[in-house]
């Protein structure tokens, strides 16, 4: 499992289990508003919003809340207005940053961004100064239980890519992003135990960071986390294991 795997996950956990939980429900409840504005209230019709759907179910937002955010998205009820914004930079040891953020002041999440990748030693780059470092890629969780050989033989029937053993965590289904659905929706068929479903950026390469480097880099990550535009960040690094729970509890 890379690195930046690891650390969602732990970040996910953590919010599980109370700690940040709000935060958790606010991106989700950002990212299905748009969704729904961009797209329409209908999950079916409506890919982007179906993940979105999707993420906030596996993370336990209530019915009604979900149903709440879908109608602000479509002007049925009053609530802000966002717009989409990518950033791309440097963390710690080289390591690549791509920011999505969703907002109401774009000035507002530039200068955060900014200012919060030079106090952990990181730097803003131009559009495109990272993003032939990575490929967009649809990605499926299967949740313990199946072994790698029914994870695998399904998945590639289903249409997937490939198949990542993600340790006690399951195995990580990853397809061309046009074909998530698709291939989510036959290996849910299949009676495969899933977990979330979404579009990634995954890493062609990773950076080893260890040290001091490996301690900026994850308060940065937890900083960026922390920030009410920024809704999701793919780098490309790897910390040892053992390391990675140490900074990360």
């Amino acid at each position: 499992m890379s690195g930046h795997n690891r650390w969602s996950k732990l970040k996910r956990r953590n919010a599980v289990l109370g700690v940040a939980k709000g935060k958790l429900y606010s991106k989700a409840i950002k990212e299905m508003t748009v969704a729904a504005r961009l797209g329409g209230g209908d999950p079916a019709s409506n890919a982007r919003l179906r993940v979105a759907v999707a993420q906030a179910r596996e993370s336990n937002i209530p019915r009604d809340t979900i149903e709440r955010a879908i109608k602000k998205g479509t002007g049925e009820l009053a609530g802000e207005s966002y717009e989409e914004v990518t950033y791309e930079g440097y963390g710690p040891g080289g390591v690549a940053l791509i920011i999505e953020c969703l907002t109401d002041n774009r000035n507002r999440s530039a200068s955060d961004v900014r200012n919060l990748l030079g106090n952990y030693g990181g730097n803003m780059g131009a559009e495109g100064a990272v993003g032939w470092m990575f490929h967009k890629k649809g990605v499926i969780t299967v949740k313990p239980g199946p072994t790698e050989d029914q994870v695998m033989e399904q998945a590639l029937d289903a249409g997937a890519e490939d198949v990542v053993d993600q340790g006690p965590d399951g195995f990580e289904v990853r397809t061309a992003p046009a074909d998530l659905h698709a291939v989510g929706a036959k290996l849910e068929a299949a009676g495969l135990p899933l977990g979330e479903q979404k579009w990634t950026f995954v890493p062609q390469n990773t950076v080893k960071v260890e040290g001091d480097n490996a301690k900026r880099l994850l308060k940065l990550m937890d900083a960026l986390d922390d920030n009410d535009d920024v809704q999701h960040v793919h780098a490309n690094f790897e910390i040892d294991e053992s390391l990675m729970e140490s900074l990360s509890t």
